[in-house]
């Protein structure tokens, strides 16, 4: 419906999305269907309930897991068409390929029920070819309506305009990046491009039958665990030296106020979305990082813009969105950490990430405040807390009443290691794996949020370590490497079983100075027993 988004079944279904690229991080691009499934199962965690697969034709695997765990799937083919992105990319083929590679994609994906939505294209350069751009994308999508007339298109548009003819030819209206407002607002004024506010009401004017889809947004960027000082009095900011970024370690500030120069934070992006109800929902760039696209600091290995790091750990962002797709769900999620000992009595501004209406802040007992939310504000700001040691908690309210808490202490040196897998049994396969988190703790058991330790792994019994990894975009170790070092406390092991091989894996962490670290994953035959 043109003015209230998607119905699936009668009931109406607010897009909750993600883009998702191929790659299953340390793993690579072979599809794994543990990795994937753990992937969806952390985006289903935090609300999400649709998959854009950006910008090609994604495993049939990964439309199984969908189909199976309820997630739509917006099934996207091209990246581009006749006009280049790249020197060698598809254009060099695409007069000759597009047609046998369109209809045997539809062909392969049509009986996914996952499946709502095809896309043509991503910000193809036929946007801006008028006519004959447009004739191209009629063309693409004649051939889907040929191979599948019960799903309509799209084509993901990045800085389009209603005047264009391409939005002619598509059934549903697909926008990236429609100006939700990073590129008219004054902290950006340095940032060359187009300056536009969000070109929402203006596509719903002009094509008053057709559901508007946001198909990427935000592309927001972030370091778990770096937060940086000063911390940016807006909502949203591209990222540059002594503002949220620092290039000179390749991190970016995870107060989550920074966002690519064409994008914006997930604040700015709420608001657009609240002014403009009509539109269906939103595809957020990106999930999960992914690997290569760093921006904004192009010696790094893998991307600043997912939600969920390279390794699968949380970042605080993972918490603001979780707040605003399962409001039903108490929330409360302090940031940042509260070990910081060269800042005693420096200002360290606390923000909290809430499913609730309003929140009171107390560090050691004492009350700093408490605080509501506005119009078009999404998270709760004290910018003026000094620091002193301790413990900080947040009481979060909804309708007046109390609704959760959550609170951060400051923790000591680095003491021991704790392995967590995710699961303590998995199939002795070859194929089923078990992702362990490491974290480096104080003698307390709290995560030092700090550490950067370097641990060594070690395995004994009918398994083998896949790779390892600590969601570092900096990082250039290798992924099979056997030690690997702490990121804001944490690394991830990747184990699986001996194929044919039932029994007992022991993986042992070591690091100069710490407790040792040990976790023990059983391995079962197909059947589930396992060999004694």
């Amino acid at each position: 419906d043109p003015d209230s988004g998607i119905y699936v079944n009668g009931e109406r279904i607010y897009l909750k999305g993600v883009n998702q690229h191929h790659d299953l991080g340390a793993l690579g691009a072979a599809f794994n269907e543990r990795a994937a499934r753990r992937q969806l199962e952390i985006l289903r965690e935090m609300g999400c309930n649709a998959i854009r697969t950006s910008h090609n034709p994604p495993a049939p695997e990964l439309l199984e897991l969908a189909d199976a765990m309820g997630f739509l799937v917006l099934d996207e083919i091209f990246d581009c068409w006749e006009r280049k992105k790249t020197p060698l990319d598809f254009h060099l083929i695409f007069p000759d390929w597009h047609e046998p590679d369109l209809r045997a994609f539809i062909r392969r994906d049509r009986n996914h029920p996952s499946v709502f939505l095809w896309s043509v294209g991503n910000e193809v350069g036929e946007q801006y070819t008028g006519d004959d751009g447009a004739k191209v994308g009629k063309r693409l999508c004649d051939i889907v309506h040929e191979e599948d007339p019960t799903r309509p298109t799209t084509s993901a548009m990045n800085f389009a305009k209603p005047t264009m003819p391409l939005p002619n030819v598509v059934d549903v209206i697909g926008l990236n990046y429609q100006g939700e407002g990073i590129r008219d607002s004054l902290p950006t004024n340095e940032v060359k491009g187009i300056r536009t506010p969000p070109q929402y009401p203006a596509f719903h004017t002009a094509y008053a039958n057709k559901v508007i889809v946001s198909t990427e947004t935000a592309a927001a960027l972030s370091s778990r665990g770096e937060y940086m000082f000063p911390v940016f009095s807006g909502s949203s900011a591209p990222v540059k030296d002594g503002l949220g970024g620092n290039s000179k370690r390749q991190q970016v500030s995870a107060y989550e106020l920074h966002a690519a120069d064409f994008g914006s934070t997930a604040d700015k992006v709420f608001a657009a979305q609240d002014k403009h109800p009509y539109v269906a929902g939103e595809f957020v760039w990106s999930g999960w990082d992914y690997l290569g696209e760093p921006t904004p600091y192009y010696g790094a290995r893998s991307s600043y813009f997912g939600i969920i790091d390279l390794a699968g750990f949380r970042k605080d962002r993972f918490y603001l969105y979780q707040s605003r797709w399962r409001p039903e769900l108490p929330i409360a999620h302090i940031l940042p950490h509260w070990a910081w000992p060269e800042r005693v009595g420096q200002v360290t501004p606390v923000h909290v990430f809430t499913s609730g209406d309003e929140a009171e802040l107390f560090l050691n007992g004492k009350s700093l405040g408490r605080k509501k939310k506005s119009a078009y504000e999404y998270r709760l700001r004290w910018d003026d807390v000094v620091y002193q040691p301790g413990t900080l908690k947040v009481v979060a309210y909804k309708n007046g009443k109390p609704w959760t808490t959550d609170e951060v202490k400051t923790a000591g040196n680095p003491a021991g290691l704790k392995l967590e897998p995710d699961r303590k049994e998995i199939r002795a396969d070859g194929l089923d794996l078990s992702f362990v988190t490491v974290t480096v703790t104080d003698k307390d058991g709290l995560v030092v949020p700090r550490a950067d330790n370097r641990i060594r792994f070690t395995i004994v019994g009918p398994g083998e370590i896949v790779a390892t990894d600590n969601g570092d975009p900096a990082s250039f170790d290798s992924f099979q490497s056997h030690d690997r070092k702490a990121f804001s406390g944490l690394c991830l092991v990747i184990v699986r079983g001996k194929a044919g091989q039932p029994g007992e894996i022991q993986l042992t962490a070591a690091a100069d100075g710490l407790n040792v670290g040990t976790a023990a994953i059983k391995t079962t035959r197909a059947d589930g027993t396992v060999h004694k």
